[in-house]
């Protein structure tokens, strides 16, 4: 049977104060980052850095670097679609462990 075109997925996670990977396009595929949300589980305003990397040209782009999230809010990190093309990944850290957590939600398209 063969693979679906188009996949759409939800991924998860706490962020540390690592900067970690949350999303890398599978071989044969584009990711589309439909949304991305960070939520502050604390009752203090903490920070969230997110980027691009483009494994091609070894770079990283940050979307929002430093960016403040208010006690117990919320905040989108992108503004619109984000393109990920296979091989290239999404990562983000927070300023400190067990504050913030992030959902991405993608779309997977087979390339052609």
């Amino acid at each position: 049977m063969a693979s679906p075109l188009n996949v759409f997925k939800t991924v998860t996670d706490e962020l540390t104060d690592t900067n970690s990977v949350l999303y890398t396009a599978p071989a044969g595929f584009t990711g589309i980052v439909l949304m991305a949300q960070v939520s502050n589980t604390t009752g203090t305003a903490k920070s969230v850095t997110f980027s691009h990397l483009d494994t091609s040209e070894s770079a990283e782009t940050e979307l929002v670097k430093s960016l403040e999230i208010p006690g117990n809010d919320s905040t989108s990190v992108t503004t619109g679609k984000l393109v990920i093309e296979e091989g290239d990944s999404v990562k983000a850290f927070a300023s400190d462990n067990a504050s913030l957590k992030i959902v991405l939600s993608l779309l997977e398209s087979r390339n052609a």
